[in-house]
């Protein structure tokens, strides 16, 4: 630095401002220099293949802090597959990397479109695809290869979907749903989850309503015609193509199952009403026994005044001796005929038990 010094003090100061003036150009040559080393083989990329990506474009990126790789080699590709999309800029494509998106995949998903001939799909579309968090190319993919859906899916709780037909015999369901990818329902459509769940609905269902277990084994188109008529697919991201049956087995017999416990709660029933009906008679019974007590007290009590109603009829003289004795032997005939009575009817009842 001392001898910099030195030597600027002995520059003389007429040539100072050339000297200046040469430091300034040396150092815009180094600044092209180092332009054209980091951006000179991108620039004559785009040029060769008819992107026209300019080298103040490219020196713009640098300064707005996007790849510039990215940005040209998407457009050179865009440009190679014979994109004619107006909206495909390198401003575009800049302002998609900026905002988060997979810009490349986003050119590789509108050149398989384009590929495919039957795809209708815009960078517009394509880009808020991409920044809705779905695979644009995964979906464009699917649209062109049909994808099968395992319905339930694999590894679920329950390795099928079981329904009851009518005549209570359960069947056992494994279905394959085949979907095409629908791009214009993508943003806001439902997943691959809704469609397991509307297809295991619809097939419980259709064999629910099914009279004869028998019908939809022989049969098993049933199914899928009436869940391909409920229009399963709607506000989906997808279209359903088919719904194949891949396995239906005969569970258990449900319906049975359901009589044997109606019937068994049907016994419970008629036992507690029994139960009941008997606790009422043996109420009533008590209640019986409780007013023969009650008459046999009252008996007992007319028969404890009719000494005391003699007495007095003997002093008043309304009773007289001979009476009194009268009374005495027809209450003893009375007594003599009930026990003969009794004696007769117990020798017939022996000889009953005998024969």
């Amino acid at each position: 630095m001392l001898h910099l010094a030195l030597m600027a003090q002995q520059i003389p100061k007429s040539a100072m401002p050339l000297l200046i003036g040469a430091l300034v150009v040396f150092g815009f040559l180094l600044v092209l220099l180092f332009v054209f080393a980091n951006y000179f083989g991108l620039w004559i990329q785009s040029q060769l293949t008819g992107s026209n990506v300019s080298i103040f474009n490219l020196l713009g990126m640098t300064f707005r802090k996007v790849n510039a790789r990215t940005i040209v080699r998407s457009k050179i590709m865009a440009t190679q597959a014979g994109l004619d999309d107006p909206e495909i800029s390198s401003e575009a494509l800049e302002a998609h990397y900026l905002a988060g998106g997979n810009v490349q995949q986003v050119i590789r998903a509108l050149v398989a479109a384009k590929k495919a001939k039957t795809i209708s799909l815009t960078f517009r579309e394509a880009t808020a695809i991409d920044l809705a968090g779905r695979d644009v190319l995964e979906s464009v993919q699917t649209s062109v290869y049909p994808k099968v859906i395992d319905c339930p899916p694999r590894g679920s709780v329950k390795p099928s979907l079981d329904a009851v037909a009518k005549d209570g015999i359960q069947l056992k369901v494994k279905a394959r749903v085949t979907v095409r990818a629908n791009l214009q329902q993508l943003i806001g459509g439902a997943t691959e989850e809704t469609i397991i769940a509307r297809v295991g609905e619809g097939i419980v269902s259709a064999i629910g309503s099914a009279a004869d277990h028998k019908a939809v084994l022989e049969n098993p188109d049933v199914i899928s015609k009436a869940v391909l008529a409920k229009r399963l697919d709607s506000q989906t991201a997808f279209e359903i193509v088919s719904i194949d049956i891949a396995d239906i087995d005969v569970g258990a017999n449900i319906g049975a199952r359901l009589q044997a416990d109606q019937a068994e709660a049907d016994t419970q029933v008629a036992r507690a009403r029994a139960e009941g009906k008997r606790a009422s008679a043996v109420a009533e019974e008590q209640e019986m026994q409780a007013k023969i007590e009650e008459s046999r007290a009252s008996l007992v009590l007319a028969q404890a005044s009719v000494p005391e109603a003699m007495a007095e009829a003997f002093r008043s003289g309304n009773l007289h001796i001979l009476d009194y004795y009268k009374l005495q032997n027809v209450s003893a005939d009375t007594e003599m005929r009930k026990s003969i009575a009794g004696n007769s009817r117990g020798t017939v009842e022996t000889n009953y038990d005998k024969t």
